[in-house]
């Protein structure tokens, strides 16, 4: 095999190999799928942690993409990560973070500073992140759309397909988006999941071509390791490591040529699949679920690693040859050249047509704002608007008068139109994973939902919101508006008054790059969207109602609220008795406390109505991680301005959700007597007033409350 492995088959300024049925192409690939196999073993093994037996079944394919010269390789699997490092080292990305031999790659394992034991796109060469199952499709599919021409392909584990949503999310995108079909999903069939047979591992080849068939892919490409076995393996699933040379260059050979096959079909315009069917652990210490991940006991010096590493060892030609072919493919190492290594060029936004609605008017906050998002996405036509329930039923038709919903039927009664820029698939993940997706690939969206059904989405913006703050670039803030909230939904019941992931948001404000908002009026959200839509590296959550609401704030004044955390709505001329300060996160709860102050100046108290609008402002630079992030964000109320809005004798907090979006108020509060009132669950009712009631969020519970305390 010498002369097979002479020189690179990817030549000095070659992005690619030239031919994928040249036995020094097919000879290459195997040297490479090996070398990552290698790799993966001994970084998992010098920590005695990880996990090398997914990615192991993927090498061959994984190989056969890089020397076919596409790397914009995304995963759903994070425990893949030993092997996507893997990768990044032998390509030379590695090397801007210190990595520059394999003691580097096994020293920085699992390290702070180093490389997670997920996968991270802070990683140099790694466009975005993987932990939780479910979501890489979604960064493939974003790519695609933001880069035709590019493939994205994601790998796809067998033991994550019983997860929500992967494959229903690409055929809606393709219903979509039926031109962009630059995303290639390569499952990585190896039967078995974490700790067990994969749920899928009892299908036939023809039953799983089917599968995905039946959800629109048009090209299925699959490559059944068992066809080129002539080692006597038993079962259906199979190592090809365990095969003859002559076999296991013949299993590659189908590899890299299904695998081209299948780029070129999916470039083309046809929606396609590759699948590799290979037992889990293909060629590393062990096989089945027994393979997936490393415990302590398994370290370098135990026999059965020491064996799958002797099993894998190249000579230091092949290594040089691995490193030369990975190196140039794709035009350079992946952390020069993947599309996600670059700042994607944003349009510029003309100024927002915000609009002052006179202090005391009633105006329809979510309604406001849908007409800033219009002008938005027609400054920006790469600009996407998700939503899983509809904008009509958010009060934000105007959203789709502009945009146009995007759907294969145009029909103008419904604003339905093939090049609309509003997305609606029927589910919460689809929605935020495009969402997240575009923005942490460079370009603007926005997730809008019912705050009732945001959390069934959540998952992946918590994903792509910590990725945000470890990225080496700047992208657009994901930015997301819930409407509907739990006081608006009485007649709907505890099904649409879910408003506890308020709660979540709160608590990811420490993280440093998490804003939940919360503006009071029509005018308010105005600037709390500018603010957010001008951000950068951030998850922004704005929370309001559809309702007609009161306004408190002209623009001037609103904007203020947003940037310093909070404005006064209300302060008393007089009263004897003390001074009672309402500290407010929301909008229509306003209603109650304004009829309750009514009743506390009558009874000689002074009352301050604070509407606490960007919470994350209020806490103290030493209760954020704001130093640790992506485009950090050191500016926080100082105590001189606090002081002035919360002192009292008595604070009240008052939210129309939960009660965790107000501890910053809570912690710096030097008022002798402070409390909380907040939702507590939801019930059936007639009408927003008696969804407060239940809760007891009323002008009686509220005076009552400071009657107590005062």
């Amino acid at each position: 095999m010498a002369q097979l492995a002479a020189s690179p088959v990817i030549g000095e300024g070659q992005t690619a190999i030239a031919d994928p049925e040249a036995q020094d192409a097919v000879y290459q690939t195997l040297l490479g799928a090996d070398a990552l196999r290698y790799l993966t073993l001994h970084m998992t093994g010098a920590k005695g942690s990880g996990h090398p037996g997914g990615f192991a079944s993927s090498a061959d394919a994984y190989a056969a993409l890089v020397m076919l010269g596409h790397t914009n390789i995304i995963t759903e699997v994070g425990h893949h990560a030993p092997g996507f490092y893997s990768a990044m080292f032998l390509d030379t990305s590695l090397e801007t973070m210190g990595i520059r031999t394999v003691q580097d790659l096994c020293a920085r394992f699992r390290e702070r500073e180093g490389l997670l034991g997920h996968l991270s796109g802070a990683i140099p060469g790694l466009l975005a992140p993987a932990g939780p199952l479910g979501q890489g499709q979604h960064f493939a599919m974003a790519g695609a759309l933001l880069h035709p021409g590019t493939l994205f392909p994601v790998t796809i584990g067998d033991g994550g397909m019983g997860e929500p949503y992967v494959l229903n999310s690409m055929m809606h995108f393709h219903t979509a988006y039926p031109q962009a079909t630059n995303f290639l999903p390569v499952l990585v069939w190896n039967g078995y999941s974490q700790e067990h047979h994969a749920m899928v591992s009892h299908l036939s080849n023809e039953e799983m071509i089917a599968y995905w068939r039946g959800h629109g892919f048009q090209e299925v490409v699959l490559v059944d390791a068992m066809d080129f076995d002539d080692s006597g393996q038993e079962g259906p699933y199979v190592d090809s490591t365990r095969f003859s040379l002559e076999q296991r260059l013949a299993f590659t050979r189908a590899v890299l040529q299904g695998m081209d096959r299948a780029a070129r079909s999916a470039l083309g315009g046809t929606l396609t699949a590759f699948i590799v069917k290979q037992l889990k652990g293909a060629g590393v210490h062990t096989v089945g679920a027994k393979a997936h991940n490393l415990y302590p006991a398994d370290t370098l010096d135990k026999p059965h690693i020491a064996e799958g590493l002797k099993r894998r060892a190249l000579p230091p030609s092949a290594w040089q040859i691995v490193r030369d072919n990975f190196r140039r493919a794709g035009g350079g190492p992946a952390v020069e050249t993947v599309v996600t290594e670059t700042p994607l060029e944003l349009p510029p936004l003309p100024a927002l047509p915000r609009q002052d609605f006179a202090v005391g008017d009633k105006q329809v906050p979510s309604t406001a704002m849908g007409a800033l998002v219009a002008a938005v996405g027609q400054a920006d036509r790469r600009f996407v608007v998700t939503n899983a329930d509809g904008n009509e039923a958010s009060a934000m038709k105007n959203i789709n008068d502009a945009l146009k919903i995007r759907h294969p039927t145009p029909d103008p009664l419904y604003n339905q139109d093939p090049g609309g820029q509003v997305y609606e698939p029927l589910n919460e993940d689809a929605c935020a994973g495009l969402a997240a997706g575009l923005a942490l690939f460079g370009s603007r969206a926005l997730w809008l939902s019912y705050e009732s059904f945001a959390i069934n989405g959540w998952p992946i913006v918590q994903t792509v919101s910590q990725a945000m703050a470890e990225l080496r670039r700047k992208t657009p803030s994901i930015v997301c508006m819930f409407t509907a909230g739990a006081l608006e939904q009485g007649r709907n019941g505890w099904t649409h008054q879910r408003p506890e992931i308020e709660n979540y948001f709160s608590a990811m404000m420490r993280n440093g790059n998490v804003y939940p908002l919360f503006p009071c009026d029509a005018n308010a959200i105005q600037a709390a969207y500018e603010y957010a839509t001008n951000s950068f590296n951030k998850a922004m959550i704005i929370m309001a109602s559809k309702s007609p609401l009161p306004v408190y704030l002209d623009q001037a004044g609103a904007t203020r609220a947003v940037e310093e955390g909070a404005a006064v709505l209300h302060e008393s001329t007089a009263g004897d008795k003390g001074t009672v300060v309402f500290a407010v996160t929301g909008d229509m709860v306003l209603l109650p406390v304004f009829e309750a102050c009514e009743r506390l100046e009558a009874a000689g108290y002074r009352v301050r109505i604070v509407s606490v609008v960007n919470p994350r402002r209020l806490y103290r630079p030493g209760d954020v991680s704001w130093n640790t992030v992506s485009e950090p964000d050191d500016n926080f109320m100082d105590d001189d301005r606090f002081n002035a809005l919360f002192d009292g004798d008595v604070l009240l907090g008052v939210s129309g959700g939960p009660s965790g979006s107000l501890e910053p108020v809570l912690l710096r509060t030097r008022a002798p007597a402070r409390d909380v009132l907040a939702w507590q669950r939801g019930e059936t009712t007639a009408s927003p007033a008696e969804i407060m009631a239940f809760n007891g969020l009323t002008a009686d519970a509220m005076c009552q409350r400071v009657e107590a305390l005062a």
